[in-house]
């Protein structure tokens, strides 16, 4: 008799916000595929959405209580985290085998490698960009042009707040939550040539490691320009709604992913809709820069699919990983749901076509990712958002210049780094 044997697999992702996605836009249809290639094994699937809030969390718990967990969504600031404490496979050799690299933007490619070596396929990515009404910038005088630069853009700010502002709508967004280094700062201060963190040599136990690098000349200059915008009289926003807050009109500009909330938040899902969309709501392709002509520059967000290191089951998780990843599979749900590529098939190929369609801009949307730049993924990055946001909330509400808000800031992460 040919016994089938039995294979349960653990996927612990995040939930989007609408924990059926993955499941029946990805997984459902990959797991078909799976068991189609393997008939002489029952393969089950245990599907555990979380929300992104609780994820990285409930994995540690997981690991802690010895819960074995196949497929896992990263998002990519944890990958040195998770790596570091040997918490992911090392997929380096399989995805060599595999021998799909190349069909990736190379920035989202090398969002998965940590220390030289693959822990995660980054698998949806965001970008950031200026979103504007034009019926309300035609009301205050406001060449949409003119936000491109830093001087413009806050001129125009002065402009739209005046005659906007006693209807109840702001001029621009300047964002102050928790994630405010991602959107007020390190776009400008890679537009200066900036870094948040380099390598140095000298470690106390490492030799060569990491050093915050992000007060310097240029970071000071990047906070100044938050600085000068507060002092235009810009109010910073300590609640952020990823969105909705543009959508309802209490903003004139806003800098955003936007694509991933048009279509829950503004109905948008025919080509229709697009193109009304477009006739309402502007989109420039760009953060302000310092000078007319500077090269701009963007953050990338999103998440990575890996295979956790307690896995009992990796050569089957990572197979199921790269069905997933194949673009008749992917493309759907990016489709369906404004989310942008991390693939070039995908990105450009036949596929683009029908996100046209369904996403506004999707053009200049992938023009940005070779302009995006992603977040250090070392263990210690996350307490050094921390202390970037607190400079940043220094400079926002405690009236500190720029340049001792960072040097504070950096002194506590040199310690993070163990320098």
């Amino acid at each position: 008799l040919n016994q089938t044997r039995q294979v349960g697999l653990t996927s612990m992702l995040d939930d989007q916000g609408d924990p059926p996605r993955l499941l029946n836009m990805l997984f459902q249809p990959a797991l078909q595929e799976l068991r189609a290639r393997h008939p002489d094994i029952d393969i089950q699937l245990d599907y555990r959405p979380l929300p992104y809030l609780n994820l990285r969390t409930e994995f540690l718990k997981a690991i802690a209580n010895q819960t074995p967990v196949d497929i896992l969504t990263v998002d990519q600031i944890w990958l040195g985290e998770f790596a570091e404490k040997g918490l992911l496979t090392d997929i380096t050799e399989r995805a060599n085998t595999w021998g799909r690299q190349k069909d990736w933007y190379e920035a989202n490619w090398d969002g998965g490698v940590y220390n030289d070596k693959l822990y995660g396929i980054w698998t949806v990515v965001d970008v950031r960009g200026i979103w504007y009404w034009k019926d309300l910038l035609d009301k205050s005088g406001v060449d949409p042009n003119s936000l491109k630069t830093w001087d413009g853009y806050i001129a125009s700010a002065k402009k739209l707040n005046a005659i906007l502002r006693p209807q109840g709508t702001e001029g621009v967004h300047l964002i102050a939550a928790g994630h405010s280094p991602d959107m007020s700062f390190y776009p400008y201060l890679w537009e200066l040539g900036g870094q948040i963190i380099k390598l140095k040599s000298g470690h106390p136990t490492k030799g060569v490691y990491w050093f915050p690098a992000y007060n310097s000349t240029e970071g000071v200059k990047a906070l100044g320009f938050i600085k000068d915008q507060v002092d235009a009289g810009i109010k910073p926003q300590k609640e952020h709604f990823w969105g909705k807050e543009f959508f309802n009109r209490k903003f004139a500009v806003m800098l955003e992913a936007l694509q991933n909330h048009v279509r829950d938040d503004y109905n948008v899902t025919t080509s229709d809709k697009v193109e009304e969309f477009e006739q309402k709501v502007g989109f420039l392709p760009m953060f302000p820069v310092p000078n007319e002509g500077s090269n701009s520059a963007t953050l990338m967000g999103g998440w990575l699919l890996s295979v956790p290191e307690i896995s009992k089951n990796k050569d089957l998780a990572w197979e199921l990983i790269t069905i997933i990843l194949e673009p008749k599979i992917l493309a759907p749900m990016h489709e369906k749901y404004g989310l942008l590529p991390t693939q070039i098939p995908i990105g450009e190929g036949p596929y683009a076509a029908r996100l046209n369609q369904t996403i506004p801009y999707y053009d200049k949307l992938i023009s940005m990712i070779p302009m995006g730049l992603s977040r250090p993924n070392i263990p210690e990055y996350p307490q050094i958002a921390d202390n970037i946001k607190q400079a940043i909330d220094e400079v926002l509400f405690g009236a500190e210049e720029p340049k001792q808000a960072l040097e504070e800031a950096a002194a506590k992460s040199a310690k993070a780094l163990g320098w």
